[in-house]
């Protein structure tokens, strides 16, 4: 989502060999060790709740460019099976990662049908590298090849649609994008509600996700789901699990106090038309230790910005999903491109 919200500034990088002998220093040692060189690393799991642990965080990528091209605006990360993160800017630029010190390898330009930039914000890759894309212009969901050539694009239902083609609040539409693990359903999730959306029987707003059911080799429309919104959060991003339950990442902003980030999970499998999917908070990553982060103006919580990418990247050694998340900077002096490592035990 394409905001002028302040939050945030930073800094550059640390190697692996760096952040291994910061962490063994002092804290005050290692925290002028690290800002000597740009930014700051944490390790050890430090819990925000029963569930999440952060282990770390860089600014490695803040304010930088790569072959001419922006490194910001991140909305959306995914593993691309080839040792590279793939890292989407709503400014229509898909970049590669390093995985292991997620600098800049790659960088495509995505576009429309007409050669025109669009506000992408959620990615998928799938399982042969190339690439699902949403924008929240329209909203569309669309499919291109490797090096970014447009093959496809999937069906939206009309309701959607931003008003007045269809119900679609402005700015508010695909948000999320997740391809479950056996790589036949694709979800993707509205970031606010439809116009005139019916609240559910505890009076909270919900917000739909649409899927789509592979055949062959295409996607067609599949079901609905509806998920219900914390009071004045939106959702920015939604990962599928293994057992069809979701991740989901909600996320607000309040002048003055900063960002609130909630990290739930969800499960669309007994939901229906009338009654939404039930969710768990898993963390509220305000009650995350800061790890000595700094923000250039005014937060509750200096460690979080405008997250809205999130990914799954691998498990712990005791079987904790190993989480990489990332805050979109908006182009702004005042918000930072800020990568967080966290580690969540899924509960049954």
């Amino acid at each position: 989502m394409r905001t002028g919200r302040a939050v945030s500034a930073a800094a550059a990088t640390l190697t692996g060999l760096l952040a291994a002998t910061t962490l063994n220093l002092a804290p005050a040692q290692a925290q002028a060790q690290a800002q000597a060189h740009g930014g700051v690393h944490h390790g050890g799991g430090h819990r925000c709740s029963p569930y999440v642990s952060i282990d770390r965080y860089s600014d490695a990528l803040d304010k930088t460019t790569f072959q001419g091209s922006y490194v910001g605006n991140l909305s959306a990360l995914a593993p691309q099976g080839d040792g590279r993160i793939a890292a989407l800017s709503d400014r229509s630029k898909l970049f590669s990662l390093d995985a292991r010190t997620h600098r800049p390898q790659r960088v495509i330009p995505l576009t429309d049908e007409e050669g025109t930039e669009t506000d992408s914000e959620g990615l998928v890759v799938d399982h042969d590298g190339s690439y699902f894309v949403t924008s929240e212009i329209e909203p569309s969901v669309r499919h291109y090849d490797h090096d970014g050539r447009l093959l496809d694009r999937l069906p939206v239902p009309d309701e959607l649609r931003v008003a007045p083609a269809g119900r679609g609040q402005k700015n508010q539409t695909f948000e999320g994008l997740t391809l479950s693990p056996d790589g036949r359903t694709l979800t993707a999730s509205m970031e606010g509600p439809l116009v005139e959306e019916p609240e559910d029987s505890r009076g909270r707003q919900v917000v739909r996700f649409q899927t789509w059911q592979r055949h062959g080799d295409k996607f067609e429309l599949g079901r609905q789901h509806r998920y219900p919104l914390d009071k004045d959060l939106l959702v920015s991003e939604v990962r599928a699990l293994r057992d069809g339950r979701f991740l989901v990442l909600e996320r607000g902003f309040e002048p003055g106090i900063g960002n609130t980030i909630r990290l739930y999970l969800a499960d669309p499998r007994k939901a229906d038309a009338a009654a939404p999917m039930n969710k768990k908070l898993l963390a509220d990553l305000g009650n995350c230790p800061s790890l000595g982060a700094q923000l250039p103006q005014p937060s509750s919580h200096p460690l979080l910005d405008n997250i809205e990418g999130m990914t799954v990247i691998g498990r712990t050694p005791d079987r904790r999903l190993r989480l990489l998340l990332v805050s979109d900077d908006n182009e702004s002096s005042k918000q930072v491109t800020r990568l967080y490592e966290c580690a969540v035990r899924v509960p049954a």
